[in-house]
């Protein structure tokens, strides 16, 4: 592969040194590549995680203590209109 027009193509500016530790690793990369290429997985399932991960849920009840009324969630608030928030005006 040439380093150089990959540079360029990537507008990054490499010495000598750069470009030669680079196109190796660069080398090395790609023969790995090929090597994952060269494994048959044909039957084998797709997976995001090593592990089967499933969503977990709970039942939607209502928890008084941890909920607040329409008033107490309005009372601190700075600027409230027909029980609502009331925000400053952000488009012209």
């Amino acid at each position: 592969m040439d380093i150089e027009k990959v540079a360029h193509l990537a507008r990054l500016e490499l010495t000598a040194e750069e470009i030669e530790e680079y196109g190796g690793q660069l080398d090395q990369i790609l023969k790995y590549i090929e090597q994952l290429n060269a494994i048959d997985i044909e039957g084998i399932e797709p997976t995001a995680h090593a592990a089967p991960v499933f969503d977990t849920y709970r039942e939607d009840k209502e928890q008084p203590d941890r909920t607040l009324s329409q008033q107490a969630a309005l009372s601190n608030a700075p600027a409230t209109a027909h029980d609502q928030f009331k925000m400053p005006k952000v488009i012209e």
